[in-house]
């Protein structure tokens, strides 16, 4: 069994319920962090000076303030920049993407896995970035930089990191990173109603992920975890088709709408997490939870070692869309609310993959939120206090669309057992 620990630090105390980070398993997963101090909304030193509006930036001044947070963060668990083996970077606008890469290379001797993409929101006015990390612990063993005859990307990051036997990898896109989506991932203009380009962008990522774990010395056979940003939900179905051809087991998916990818036409974003098999290290599919089985090809849930990577979960019943039990009654239209219907929902199915897993809601150490209106929030959060004592560091961002009508919320997790 392992055991984990919250972490806190001198950093400003947040105003919802989730904890700075914590560490499990040789490695710290940290909350997202904004560019706040809780009391203010975004603070003086993170803004440009209303007087002198066209010295300094915004974006950098925010990226700043969050990383010196994020460095008070991992002092506070034993662990450093050095030791970061992943990164989520959401933007409210990818015009912002330079500025803020420029000030990344600072923090960074050797930069880490990196998913960017772009968000409908975030939960402090005026923030325009959210900093999602996993950082491992110095005493856990040194991390393997991963890299492979892919193609090399324009940024501030690396192809993938192995810390112990889990392989974390960057985002992929369909790009050579020279001409942006490169020909062979998209339909050829001549025969505009042959081929699909989001299957060609899909098979062109999986081959280049598939290279990224072989130079790390696992395969997709061996992905635990996987993250799928789509900028058009109306591609998903055939994404899901190509996904199907390189996965017989198929791992524990989330897949939202993000507003935006960082290469021009780009329509996929695939974000994995594998292991190297070896000696006692394998994974097994969380069965028999009693939860509703998928339409789509993902398993609800999968342990390697002391590790849970979970699904993320919506409110579905996969039969009729969102159910009854978590709509309130169109005869009430008064009474109830559908954000804390649809939670609720969501954390009792939770409930039972983790107990099915071995695990409760008491070991989970790492939670992403993703909203369809940062409205609803508070109403999520009042619920979500009701399940956690001491609450997981978490990640909350707007998500252009969830894969389920009417679904307003999905949560994905990482627990222990």
């Amino acid at each position: 069994m392992t055991k984990h620990r919250a972490v806190t630090s001198n950093n400003p105390k947040p105003l919802a319920h989730y904890t700075e980070a914590t560490v499990a398993g040789g490695l710290t997963f940290l909350a997202g962090q904004l560019a706040s101090d809780f009391k203010n909304g975004v603070p003086k030193e993170a803004r440009k000076d209303p007087n002198f509006p066209f010295y300094g930036s915004d974006i950098k001044l925010q990226t700043r303030f969050i990383l010196n947070n994020i460095k008070n963060t991992l002092q506070a668990a034993g662990s450093s920049f050095e030791h970061v083996v992943k990164a989520q970077v959401f933007l409210t606008d990818l015009n912002d993407f330079a500025a803020f890469d420029e000030v990344w290379r600072e923090f960074f001797a050797v930069p880490p896995p990196r998913t960017t993409v772009g968000t409908s929101g975030l939960l402090v006015k005026d923030t325009l970035i959210e900093i999602d990390l996993i950082s491992a612990l110095p005493e856990s063993g040194g991390l393997i930089a991963i890299s492979s005859a892919n193609p090399k990307p324009l940024a501030a990051y690396t192809e993938a990191t192995r810390a112990g036997d889990l392989v974390f990898a960057a985002g992929q896109l369909a790009s050579d990173f020279k001409t942006g989506v490169p020909k062979e991932a998209r339909k050829d203009p001549n025969f505009p109603f042959y081929g699909s380009d989001i299957k060609l962008q899909t098979r062109f990522v999986m081959e280049h992920l598939k290279a990224t774990f072989a130079a790390a010395g696992t395969t997709l056979d061996h992905v635990v975890k996987a993250q799928v940003f789509l900028t058009d939900l109306d591609n998903f179905a055939a994404f899901d088709e190509v996904w199907r051809e390189y996965f017989k087991v198929p791992p524990p998916r989330t897949t939202v709408g993000v507003t935006g990818l960082l290469i021009k036409d780009s329509l996929i974003e695939i974000d994995l997490i594998a292991y190297v098999p070896g000696g006692t290290t394998r994974h097994e599919v969380v069965a028999d939870t009693g939860n509703p089985r998928p339409l789509a090809n993902y398993s609800e849930a999968v342990t390697v070692g002391d590790f849970i990577f979970a699904a993320g979960q919506l409110a579905t019943d996969f039969k009729t869309g969102v159910p009854k039990e978590a709509r309130k009654d169109p005869n009430f239209p008064f009474y109830g609310s559908d954000i804390k219907l649809q939670t609720k929902y969501i954390m009792e199915s939770l409930k039972r993959t983790l107990a099915a897993a071995g695990s409760s809601l008491e070991q989970v150490i790492k939670a992403q939120v993703f909203l369809m209106d940062l409205n609803d929030f508070a109403g999520f959060d009042e619920v979500w206090r009701e399940y956690f004592a001491v609450p997981p560091p978490r990640t909350t961002i707007g998500t252009t669309g969830l894969l389920i009508k009417d679904a307003l919320i999905e949560i994905d997790v990482i627990g222990v057992r």
